[in-house]
């Protein structure tokens, strides 16, 4: 049970993440100010609150599933966590919060672009991160073997 709870709130985080770095670029690209601001606001709610749990369960299960299991994937996923949390909490979570604040007011100056580039560098950051811990728990998992070059 543990690891389907890892994997849905692992699958759950990266799919939201995804979904707020998409949005985002696709309304810069697209949108008006008014959808960049209703962009921003569902981003912060209810995005926040679908993230941070989704993030919070992914690291919980995942240090449970991690106390009976040994070897490189498991010690490289542990190390990419620190930096995916951090990087959540420290960057992701207040560059979401302004935007949001100045996009609701219009403020659409240069401090809004740097702060959304620094957003969405950071969230490509933590994307790439969370596939490389994917692909290692699959890999883990041993639901995909490799095909022997025989057998093909």
């Amino acid at each position: 049970m543990p690891e389907k709870a890892h994997l849905i709130a692992g699958l759950l985080a990266t799919l939201t993440i995804a979904t707020f770095f998409l949005s985002t670029v696709l309304v810069e690209l697209f949108g008006s100010h008014e959808a960049v601001a209703t962009v921003k606001s569902l981003i912060v709610l209810p995005g926040l609150f679908i993230l941070v749990p989704a993030i919070a369960a992914t690291g919980g299960s995942g240090f449970y599933l991690s106390k009976s299991r040994q070897g490189r994937l498991v010690d490289a996923k542990k190390r990419r966590m620190p930096f995916i949390a951090a990087n959540g909490l420290l960057v992701l979570i207040p560059c979401a919060m302004f935007l949001n604040r100045w996009a609701v007011a219009g403020e659409f100056d240069t401090a809004f672009y740097t702060v959304q580039g620094l957003e969405l560098l950071a969230g490509a950051v933590n994307l790439t991160l969370m596939g490389l811990n994917i692909r290692d728990g699959v890999k883990m998992s041993g639901r995909f073997r490799a095909v022997p070059t025989s057998a093909r």
